[in-house]
């Protein structure tokens, strides 16, 4: 295992108790193996660091790595297209894709997906969606640190965008035993870098039985769980209709909630679901920036913050851009108190690191700090985009991007290095990824299915297209 000393470079470090986000000052860090061993603010003394390479970060600000809480890798395919259709997009176009791409073409996508999410400074991905065994080893080949899941649902999920919720156990059954094998094959692997988590789809998609096995399951193997919670006025209108209740009544019925959920988007949410939720410890996952691509995603974000609920971010589909994320965030939290300045660039800064490595129990991921995982990312401060340099976190929730982006790296490894992928061979990785894309849409236009499709640009030979 390789023992480097990272020297020259400013370190988001711990703030004061109390305080929001990271305090920036110089340090230099030793990563023995997959861990920081020493965060030193006035540099190596003597001999004690000898037998470390030492890595000239120079003119660098070092970052914990960022985590997303919630990403679809292979819904990457619809980049482009359904940020500006109509419809429900949920069961028109995303579960249909999610069946037609190959394990081939899945894993091709997954494999972008990853380096995007690399190129951008981020180390964590938490990624449920179907068929997950097809595309998790190309994940876990980048390096990325990753918790995966199979997303269960027993309402037969390809008949919902025709207006039609029917359920049945054999299709539910199904992606239990996938969660079981999932688990039996990655939970851990890859020295603990891959994990598993148990994962319902959403409240309209399953029933009492199937929040009930999805519960069983987390807690027989001690895995997170995750759920979609009020994200689209289908799943609203569905939940009332059968239940007579709103969908965070309807898991508080079934004994879903609990400290171990991380619940994404909350759109519907009621001030008195907020009530319930708090209480019940749940993370909220937000996905502000895919959320927001028809207008300001309406999730109740100024209850929720005076809650005091754990807040944490995902980019969900067609992007694994992590700045946006946090841009996105910073103007919807703030617009919900009426053009405030709350919260801070530090507070929605943490909902990307520490906010995020809480949801997920790991205190080892999210700071830099000894003890802590070697899972950093490195930003070039002598970028336009960061200068002046008055406060480099407020500089990067405002106005950071992916080409700030110098190094990536988990557990001690560099995932890119001087701006290039060393575990990702990137050009291949487009040109698959853009086949698959093709492909996919050629089968769901044979399918024939009643929803509009997209128009190829013509581009130039010798483009990815």
């Amino acid at each position: 295992m390789s023992r480097l000393l990272l020297t020259g470079a400013a370190c988001a470090l711990p703030g004061e108790p109390g305080t929001d986000g990271p305090r920036i000052a110089p340090a230099a860090l030793a990563i023995d193996g997959d861990r920081i061993v020493a965060v030193l603010e006035e540099g190596p003394a003597g001999s004690d660091f000898a037998d470390f390479e030492p890595v000239d970060m120079a003119g660098r600000l070092i970052l914990p790595g960022l985590i997303n809480s919630h990403t679809h890798a292979v819904l990457l395919a619809l980049r482009g297209t359904i940020e500006d259709i109509e419809g429900n997009l949920v069961y028109q176009y995303m579960v249909p894709v999610s069946y037609l791409l190959t394990p081939d073409e899945r894993a091709a996508i997954a494999r972008l997906a990853c380096a995007e999410a690399i190129r951008s400074g981020t180390t964590t991905l938490v990624d449920p969606l179907r068929h997950v065994a097809d595309y998790a080893p190309a994940m876990a080949d980048s390096g990325l640190r990753l918790w995966l899941a199979e997303s269960c649902a027993d309402a037969v999920t390809t008949e919902v965008g025709k207006g039609t919720y029917r359920f049945d156990r054999d299709f539910g059954q199904t992606f239990l035993d996938r969660t079981e094998a999932l688990i039996e094959r990655f939970h851990g692997s890859e020295n603990d870098r891959v994990r598993v988590m148990a994962a319902a789809h959403g409240p309209d998609n399953c029933s009492p039985w199937m929040l009930g096995e999805v519960t069983k399951l987390a807690h027989r193997h001690g895995l997170r769980r995750t759920i979609h919670l009020s994200q689209i006025i289908s799943e609203k209108t569905q939940v009332e209709a059968l239940h007579g209740c709103t969908s965070t009544e309807y898991l508080e019925r079934n004994g879903f909630l609990d400290d171990d959920l991380l619940a994404v988007h909350w759109t519907f949410c009621t001030e008195s679901d907020v009530a319930t939720l708090a209480e019940r410890g749940v993370h909220f996952i937000h996905s502000p920036a895919s959320m927001s691509a028809k207008g300001p995603h309406p999730a109740p974000v100024k209850a929720i913050q005076e809650a005091g609920i754990n807040i944490a971010l995902g980019s969900d589909n067609m992007t694994e851009d992590m700045f946006q994320s946090m841009k996105t965030a910073l103007v919807l939290h703030r617009g919900a108190w009426g053009r405030s300045v709350r919260p801070s660039p530090g507070r929605v800064f943490d909902y990307a690191t520490v906010n995020a490595a809480k949801a997920l129990d790991r205190p080892d991921l999210g700071r830099i700090a000894v003890g802590a995982k070697a899972d950093l990312a490195m930003i070039d401060l002598t970028q336009a985009t960061m200068a002046p340099t008055v406060s480099a976190i407020s500089n990067l929730v405002h106005y950071g991007h992916p080409g700030l982006v110098t190094d990536t790296m988990v557990d001690g490894r560099f995932l890119m290095r001087d701006r290039r992928l060393t575990t990702i061979d990137e050009p291949a990785a487009v040109e698959a990824a853009q086949a698959a894309t093709r492909s996919m849409w050629a089968k769901f236009e044979a399918e024939g299915h009643d929803a509009p499709l997209p128009r190829f640009d013509a581009l130039p030979s010798g483009a990815s297209a």
